[in-house]
C-alpha cells in the first residue's frame, strides 16, 4: 500500500484542454460499486461499464491508478490487510493499475492524505513521474474533485445516487457515467 507524501503545490489551475498524462480513480462508488467499510474480496463488483472505460485509457497509454479514503482502518472496522485483500481483487477484475494509493485516517485526523486533501494525488503524480496539473482525478464525490482542485490537477465527478446536488453544482466537469468521463479526457488528450 503505497502511502501519500507531502508537496508543495504551486501552477495555474487545471483546465480542459490540457493533454492528461495519467488519470487517478477513486475506487468506491466509482471503478467498484460502494459497498461501505468492504474487507471481503468476494464482494467486490465492478461498476457497470468500469472495464471498457479502462481499457481506453489504456489504450490510449495513459497510466491508471487508484486513490481511496478508507477511513474504517481508522475505525477499527477494516484492517490494513483486508483493505489490501480487496484492492488485489480490485486488480484482478480491472486490472492492471499503476498502483494503488490509500488514506487509513479518519476524518478528524488531520492528515495530508485524505480527500479532499490533495496528498494522496500528489504522491501517485510523483510516483508516475507525472506532474499534478497533467493528472486528471475521477470520482463520485465532490472530496474527489477537491482533492484534484487542491493539487493542481484536473477532476471530473461522475455522480451516483450518494453524490450530493452542490457537489454536482461545484464541479468544473461532470460525465454521466466513467466512459463519458474517460472520452471527455480523451478528446482533450487527443487534441492536445
Amino acid at each position: 500500500m503505497n502511502t501519500a507524501l507531502e508537496v508543495d503545490v504551486a501552477g495555474a489551475e487545471p483546465r480542459a484542454g490540457l493533454a492528461v498524462q495519467a488519470v487517478l480513480v477513486d475506487r468506491d462508488g466509482t471503478l467498484v460499486v460502494d459497498v461501505p467499510y468492504n474487507g471481503d474480496p468476494a464482494l467486490v463488483e465492478p461498476m457497470p461499464g468500469a472495464a471498457r472505460a479502462l481499457e481506453r485509457l489504456r489504450a490510449a497509454g495513459l497510466p491508471v491508478a487508484v486513490i481511496s479514503n478508507q477511513s474504517g482502518i481508522a475505525r477499527g472496522l477494516l484492517s490494513s490487510a483486508e483493505v489490501e485483500a480487496v484492492n488485489l481483487r480490485v486488480a484482478e477484475l480491472l486490472g492492471p493499475f499503476a498502483g494503488f494509493w490509500v488514506c487509513p485516517h479518519g476524518p478528524g485526523d488531520g492528515c495530508s492524505c485524505r480527500k479532499p486533501a490533495p496528498g494522496m494525488v500528489l504522491a501517485a503524480a510523483a510516483a508516475l513521474g507525472v506532474a499534478p496539473r497533467a493528472c486528471a482525478v475521477i470520482g463520485d464525490i465532490g472530496a474527489d474533485v477537491a482533492a484534484a482542485r487542491a493539487a493542481g490537477a484536473r477532476g471530473v465527478l461522475v455522480p451516483t445516487s450518494v453524490t450530493r446536488p452542490a457537489e454536482v453544482a461545484a464541479a468544473p466537469e461532470v460525465a454521466g457515467d466513467l466512459i463519458a468521463a474517460v472520452e471527455l479526457l480523451l478528446a482533450d488528450h487527443v487534441r492536445a
